[in-house]
C-alpha cells in the first residue's frame, strides 16, 4: 500500500476514467513518463522487441494507449526513448594510446558495449523499423542524440594524432572511410541478428579501415 501511495499526487484529479481506474490519482509529467520508459524497459527485457506492445506497456504501466501515443508516435519511438534513457552513453573520451590500430579498437568497442546491452533483437527491429521509414541515417541520434556527431569527432581526433605520428595522412581520408566503422558495426547487427564478436571487430578494423586509411 505505501508503494501504491507514493506513484500518486495528492491535487484534484482531473484525470479520463481509463486513467482513473489504472493509477488512482494522475500521475504527471516526468513522473508519467518515467513509469512509461520503465514499462518499456521491463517490457523489452521480459518479452523482446517483437512481442512488446503499445497496449502491454500501458498495462504495465498502469496507464492507457492513448497517453503513450500522445508522447511516441509507435512502438519504435518509445523504445528508442527507453534505451536513451536506460542505456549508459558513451563516455566521450577519445583513446589516446600512441597507437591508430589500439585508439580504433579501444573506440570501437566502446560503441558495441551499449549495442550488446540493447540487444541484437531490439537493435535489428528498431534498424528495420527506421530503414522502413528511410530513416536509417537517424537511428543512432534517435537513442542518444548527437551520438553519431561524437563518434565522428572521436574518429577524426583519433586520426588526426595518427597524421600528426606519421601513421597517416589525414587530408587524403574521405568522410565516408572515417565513418565506416561505426557504420559496418550497426550493419552487422543488422544482418546477422547476432552480438557482435570481437573477432568482428577486428576484422572491420584490421581487414578493411586499417588498409584504406594507410594507403
Amino acid at each position: 500500500m505505501e508503494e501504491q501511495k507514493s506513484d500518486q499526487i495528492s491535487r484534484p484529479d482531473r484525470s479520463t476514467g481509463d486513467e482513473r481506474r489504472h493509477t488512482g490519482n494522475r500521475r504527471r509529467g516526468e513522473i508519467l513518463e518515467a513509469a512509461i520508459l520503465q514499462a518499456a524497459w521491463d517490457e523489452l527485457f521480459d518479452g523482446g522487441y517483437t512481442h512488446l506492445t503499445m497496449e502491454g506497456v500501458a498495462a504495465r504501466a498502469r496507464t492507457n494507449k492513448a497517453v503513450l501515443y500522445r508522447r511516441w508516435a509507435n512502438k519504435a519511438k518509445l523504445v528508442a526513448a527507453a534505451i536513451s534513457k536506460h542505456v549508459p552513453r558513451p563516455t566521450g573520451d577519445v583513446p589516446d594510446t600512441g597507437d591508430l590500430r589500439n585508439d580504433v579498437l579501444i573506440l570501437l568497442h566502446g560503441i558495441a558495449q551499449p549495442l550488446q546491452i540493447i540487444g541484437a533483437e531490439t537493435m535489428h527491429g528498431l534498424m528495420v523499423e527506421y530503414l522502413d521509414k528511410d530513416m536509417i541515417s537517424s537511428f543512432p541520434q534517435r537513442m542518444h542524440p548527437g551520438t553519431e556527431s561524437r563518434l565522428t569527432t572521436a574518429m577524426m581526433t583519433i586520426l588526426k594524432n595518427a597524421d600528426t605520428r606519421g601513421e597517416v595522412k589525414l587530408d587524403t581520408i574521405s568522410p565516408r572511410v572515417i565513418s565506416l566503422p561505426a557504420v559496418l558495426l550497426q550493419y552487422e547487427i543488422l544482418t546477422t541478428h547476432e552480438p557482435i564478436a570481437d573477432t568482428t571487430i577486428d576484422e572491420i578494423v584490421d581487414d578493411i579501415f586499417l588498409p584504406l586509411v594507410r594507403a
